[in-house]
């Protein structure tokens, strides 16, 4: 007993480090919402200033105080509007420009709350008459705050936790029959207790998080009403009733000296479990995308399994270093567990299909390489849960009728039915359980790592919504997919060197505008008699392709230019600053499909 506490000690210790590690290296949790499209579109010049800025994501999205800011050429901040939907549009965020802008580049920094909850950031510049050298910065000012995204971080992870642990706690007790629930009270409670501690912390930090600022604001009254108005501070304060309101009824003398029927005790447990897993499932993933009501279905069940199975198994493990559980305790929990991973494993398939959206997202997004991660883990989980069958099947062989410790156990302890071994050998009962006693050790580390790529997969945005963006032309965070490139150039005369910026966009196969803007030696504007763009792909022999850029004013630009093949290409810029100086210089840009 005591070396399976010194285990158990060590698996406590790894647990947490793992924990700790992750947390303290993840990075701000990536958006669900992908922009689709904005109005003006980035970089775009325009002969008159537009009246309204739009932009169109690929879900429905919520507004915040102040959603958008907008920054005239001198980097100072534009008045405008409150932030609206457009007319009918719950996907769209929109504001109004003054009625008159003066000429030159605005830089617009956006920032929005996702269905799923998750805020997202962005920004685009536009330009009213002709470009200019503007001081604004084209990334927003103000993305996430570090120390409120680890909080918020931390808590989501320790709820995911307690969540398993307390529900799987009330799982095995109430399927499973253990002789006595006394080793289960204490880890019960402290689930319920961090549950509604990281509950908490979760509605207080969610303005902070939303806006982000500072973990200073946690407790301010106006960040407070407004997260309680918005659907992810709803199902948050759902969730803090329920768990009060069960706290209650647990505590209360009358029902604690009560015996109440088998039946409706169950079915209390079971509806609270069951409303206690959709204030996940509304919140997160399923709520936002295709098949919403399935979705949600599917996601509440597949909580509920993994807290079955994976909680489960952890009162399996006190039990067994606590008490000698019966046969029929053991052969219930296998039975649990094979009932779990069956669900598990439909729910899986339907979410993955729904995130993903197809096979090639498996490999080219987050999202499909953090699932492919999960699901190493959870195939490493199956094989400890095997070894944990053997060991149980060779204790079943070698306990002899009315023994204490796991007598002649038809089933494994925690997966299906395995056929009986033909190996004469068996080990005594007592060198059995205590290898059974370190592989289900084994299996609760590998569940550990199951649960913190559970909660990595509901804060990474989904393959079929990055593939939407994609075919936009936009990426997740908002910036466009444009290819930018920026070359230096110098005649070998007084004023005769500068930059060239050179924007692509989208930067790939099929039709592409062009924009080139060119910058004195003091790194601003300057205007050239003659700019000239052409591309070669060495690798095919293929071009040079003129892309025919005009003056427009400021800029160079054209506004089709079509690149027929991905590769690596040379552009070569042609730049003429009088009529007898100019220099042709080159740089490499990529092209993808």
């Amino acid at each position: 007993m005591r070396d399976g506490h010194r285990w158990l000690r060590r698996l406590t210790l790894l647990g947490a480090g793992l924990l700790l590690v992750l947390l303290g290296a993840a990075a701000p949790a990536s958006a669900h919402a992908a922009l689709r499209g904005t109005d003006p579109a980035d970089g775009t010049v325009l002969r008159t200033a537009p009246r309204h800025v739009t932009l169109t994501f690929t879900e429905s999205v919520g507004l915040l105080t102040g959603s958008f800011r907008v920054y005239d050429p001198e980097n100072h901040r534009v008045r405008t509007g409150p932030a609206d939907h457009a007319p009918g549009r719950s996907d769209t965020a929109r504001v109004a420009l003054p009625a008159k802008l003066a000429e030159g580049t605005y830089t617009v920094a956006w920032r929005v709350v996702s269905a799923d909850s998750h805020p997202v950031s962005g920004a685009l510049t536009f330009s009213v008459g002709t470009r200019t050298a503007t001081a604004a910065s084209p990334a927003p000012d103000r993305t996430e705050n570090p120390a409120t995204t680890a909080l918020y971080n931390i808590a989501r992870y320790l709820a995911y936790l307690s969540v398993a642990l307390l529900l799987g706690a009330a799982a095995f007790v109430a399927y499973c029959r253990p002789p006595t629930a006394a080793p289960l009270r204490t880890p019960a409670l402290a689930a319920a207790g961090a549950l509604l501690a990281s509950t908490t912390a979760l509605l207080l930090l969610r303005g902070p998080y939303e806006e982000g600022t500072s973990p200073a604001n946690a407790l301010s009254l106006s960040a407070l009403t407004r997260t309680a108005t918005t659907r992810p501070g709803e199902l948050l304060l759902a969730r803090l009733v329920l768990l009060l309101l069960a706290g209650a009824l647990v505590m209360l003398p009358r029902v604690r000296g009560t015996r109440l029927s088998r039946r409706i005790t169950l079915a209390a447990a079971a509806v609270f479990s069951v409303a206690l897993s959709l204030t996940w499932a509304a919140a997160e993933h399923a709520s936002a995308g295709i098949q919403v009501p399935l979705a949600i279905t599917s996601a509440t069940l597949h909580l509920l399994a993994m807290a079955a199975w994976l909680g489960g198994l952890a009162a399996l493990l006190r039990t067994l270093h606590r008490t000698s559980p019966a046969p029929v305790t053991v052969l219930r929990f296998s039975r649990l567990a094979l009932i779990s991973v069956t669900v598990l494993a439909l729910t899986g398939v339907y979410q993955s299909w729904r995130g993903l959206g197809s096979w090639q997202a498996l490999t080219d997004t987050t999202y499909g390489r953090t699932l492919l991660a999960k699901l190493a883990a959870v195939t490493a989980l199956l094989l400890a849960a095997a070894c944990s069958r053997t060991w149980t099947t060779r204790l079943a062989r070698a306990a002899a009728p009315g023994t204490t410790a796991l007598a002649r156990v038809p089933e494994p302890a925690t997966g299906p039915p395995l056929p009986p071994e033909p190996s004469p050998s068996v080990p005594p009962p007592g060198t059995s359980l205590h290898l059974l006693r370190r592989s289900v050790l084994a299996e609760a580390a590998v569940s550990v790592l199951v649960l913190v790529l559970t909660t990595l997969l509901t804060s990474t945005l989904p393959g079929r919504a990055a593939a939407e963006a994609a075919d936009s032309g936009v990426t997740a965070a908002g910036l466009p997919t444009a290819s930018v490139t920026t070359i230096p150039f110098d005649v070998g005369t007084p004023g005769g060197r500068g930059t060239v910026q050179i924007t692509l966009d989208p930067g790939r196969v099929g039709r592409n505008s062009v924009q080139a803007v060119v910058y004195g030696p003091d790194g601003g504007l300057s205007t050239v008699p003659e700019l000239r763009i052409a591309l070669t792909l060495p690798a095919q022999r293929l071009g040079p392709l003129d892309t025919k850029v005009t003056d427009r004013g400021g800029y160079w630009a054209t506004d089709s230019f079509d690149l027929p093949i991905p590769g690596t290409w040379t552009m070569k810029v042609t730049v003429r600053v009088s009529e007898v100086d100019q220099v042709t210089v080159s740089r490499p840009v990529r092209v993808t499909r």
